[in-house]
């Protein structure tokens, strides 16, 4: 017979040192507008799923896209200007 045992550890091991640091925490409010970008064109192409996408469905999904590279470029341009050494363009 062979018993089913628990890790208990793996289950319940949240010690502190596991939380996001602070740093880890900036990071992810800095890119948030990215990551909602990308939830509302995933959000654009699930509608599409069950059905054949009308203009309005490729419009929505077009502007979603152009939100979501336009937060991409938004963050890589605020990270390109916070990491030049002593103000260099």
């Amino acid at each position: 017979m062979n018993h089913i045992v628990t890790v208990q550890d793996a289950v319940t091991a949240f010690a502190h040192f596991m939380e996001p640091t602070d740093a880890e925490l900036d990071a992810i409010e800095q890119e948030m507008p990215v990551i909602l970008a990308d939830v509302d064109l995933l959000d654009a192409h699930i509608v599409t799923l069950d059905r054949t996408p009308t203009e309005v469905d490729d419009r929505r999904i077009r502007r979603a896209r152009r939100r979501a590279l336009a937060a991409r470029v938004a963050l890589v341009n605020r990270a390109a200007d916070t990491s030049l050494p002593g103000g260099a363009a």
